[in-house]
């Protein structure tokens, strides 16, 4: 497919998921598109449907990979990048007694860290290209902490933290920071043992939330560019706003009623 837009995205943990529903949703808007994982299987998959999807490996942990991934991938587009979709995460259920030190290390390593050398390696790209953007993908569990999936959940908290910080750091070079918060998604990460799963459902699609990425980069007007937060289902915008407005004993057991 011609990239009759002459715009580009760039997708980490893009082969799978909601990052390939991403692709597949830009991809067909006439953008370039890469989608780069450390899923070699699911990127063979991937490139083989649709082979105009630019695909590398990438591990976001990594900070050399991050260069030579983006590297790679702006080798198509000019040197620039309109939105680095920062993607990546990892998640491990149960009580925090009972997620080995491995899973909660890498929890934190992969989500946050790789978020943080995502937004590093591809700042030089975005702020070549006016009203760039960058989305990163939280949780409606970084609205209130969450019992069995504690550290998943903490690193949503980081992920809100850290896109409020870049919204500011950034706005001298014009680039857009924006975050999805959404409720459980019909994906492998949703395939946990937490309570809430079952209290809320596993009801949106990863087509749901790639619509509601391409709804953050396109904002309508002046007041939705001031936006920064963005959800996917009416269920998790409740949760959001209850979170933000309602009184701090009303949200705790709320919250406690959804984890059970």
């Amino acid at each position: 497919m011609t990239n009759t837009h002459g715009k580009s995205i760039f997708i980490s943990g893009g082969a799978a998921g909601i990052g390939r529903q991403v692709a597949l949703r830009f991809l067909s808007a006439g953008w370039t598109v890469g989608a780069y994982d450390i899923d070699d299987a699911a990127l063979a998959s991937l490139k083989e449907e649709y082979p105009e999807i630019i695909t590398g490996r990438l591990d976001v942990t990594d900070a050399d990979q991050w260069e030579e991934a983006l590297a790679d991938f702006t080798s198509h587009t000019g040197g620039t990048l309109d939105v680095l979709d920062n993607n990546p995460g990892i998640i491990g259920d149960g009580d925090i007694v009972n997620q080995s030190t491995g899973i909660i290390a890498k929890q934190i390593e992969v989500n946050c860290t790789g978020v943080v050398l995502g937004a590093r390696a591809a700042h030089k790209y975005l702020k070549r290209t006016k009203n760039a953007h960058m989305v990163t993908m939280g949780s409606a569990s970084g609205i209130y902490g969450q019992p069995h999936i504690a550290p998943y959940s903490a690193s949503k908290f980081f992920v809100l933290g850290f896109t409020q910080a870049m919204d500011l750091e950034w706005r001298k070079d014009d680039i857009r920071v924006v975050s999805l918060m959404p409720l459980w998604a019909k994906t492998k990460l949703a395939a946990v043992e937490a309570k809430s799963t079952k209290r809320l459902g596993v009801n949106i699609r990863p087509e749901d939330v790639a619509a509601a990425v391409w709804k953050a980069v396109h904002p309508a007007n002046f007041i939705e560019r001031q936006r920064h937060m963005y959800s996917v289902s009416t269920a998790d915008l409740i949760l959001r706003y209850l979170g933000r407005l309602g009184p701090a004993p009303i949200s705790r057991f709320v919250n406690g009623v959804i984890a059970g």
